[in-house]
Parts: structure tokens; C-alpha cells; sequence
């Protein structure tokens, strides 16, 4: 299945795409630890419907290691045992980062106090770049109809590089 349109096919749609892959790579060299960067990016990549995001996060995640038990349990990590207090912090921020319009409080003051409990400035930072970056990448994917099923964990390192 084709998408409906290769933004990378297009000059001015590389152009940007790869202002979009510096922003991303600025992050992977954050103090982030890179299994929490795949995690916030499965979930939000999860509720925002978006197969090639989802496909290549957990992917990524599998490749890296993670154990497929919280690789599976991500969409349902508050009722699980597999994530530390500092994980849940950034996994609510991502999921109120991203439900901005279901929600008439965007990201709540509980959820802000449990990040700023977690991470140091450096790493909130990148994790609020973080969020923003998937949720744009997400909408971008959705919109071209890229599926997902054909990524190959290292592909976004192998470009960055």
C-alpha cells in the first residue's frame, strides 16, 4: 500500500523533513535514556493512530531490548507494574501533551509536578521537544496514509547518520 504522498519525494517536502530529523536527533542526544524516548513516542504514536510510528517504535524498543512485556503494555501502562514513578511521569505528559483538544486543561499541574519531580531541566526540555516532535511527525504520517509494518528497527539512525 502506497501513501497518498512521499513528502520526501518532494524537494521542498525533504527540505523540511530534514529539519524535522535534526530536531529529532537534537533529542536522541538529550540526557533522555533512549528506551524512555521510544516509550513517550509508541504512546503518543498510539493514540494518535498513526501504524508507521507505532510499527517503528516498538520495533525499535524490541530491537533495543525491551522486554515485550512493556513494549505491549504501553497502551495500558497506568494499570501495569512494569513502568518506574519516573516513566508514568513522562508517559502522562505525553498522553496530555497529545489529547490537548480532549482535555480543557492541556497538561495538568499534577502531571507537570511529577516530570519536574523526575527530570532535570535539561530533560524536561527535551522531553517537551519530544512530544511536540511526534505528534507533528504523527499527523504528517497520518495524513500521507504511510502504513506501518514495513520498518526496519536502526532506520532513523542509519539517516541521522
Amino acid at each position: 500500500m502506497e501513501p497518498r504522498f512521499d513528502l520526501n519525494a518532494n524537494e521542498l517536502g525533504a527540505k523540511i523533513g530534514k529539519r524535522f530529523a535534526n530536531t529529532s536527533l537534537a533529542i536522541l542526544q538529550s540526557p533522555l535514556p533512549r528506551p524512555l524516548i521510544e516509550l513517550v513516542e509508541l504512546r503518543a504514536s498510539q493514540i494518535n493512530g498513526c501504524g508507521y510510528c507505532v510499527d517503528a517504535h516498538a520495533k525499535e524498543l524490541a530491537a533495543a531490548g525491551e522486554p515485550a512485556v512493556r513494549v505491549n503494555l504501553v497502551a495500558a501502562w497506568r494499570e501495569s507494574t512494569v513502568f518506574t514513578e519516573a516513566e508514568q511521569a513522562a508517559l502522562a505528559l505525553a498522553e496530555e501533551g497529545t489529547r490537548l483538544a480532549d482535555a480543557n486543561h492541556g497538561v495538568s499541574e499534577e502531571t507537570w509536578a511529577l516530570v519536574r519531580k523526575h527530570y532535570d531541566d535539561d530533560q524536561i526540555a527535551a522531553l517537551v521537544y519530544l512530544v511536540a516532535m511526534i505528534n507533528a511527525v504523527n499527523r504528517l504520517l497520518v495524513i500521507t496514509k504511510t502504513k506501518g509494518g514495513s520498518y526496519q528497527a536502526g532506520t532513523f539512525d542509519n539517516v541521522a547518520n
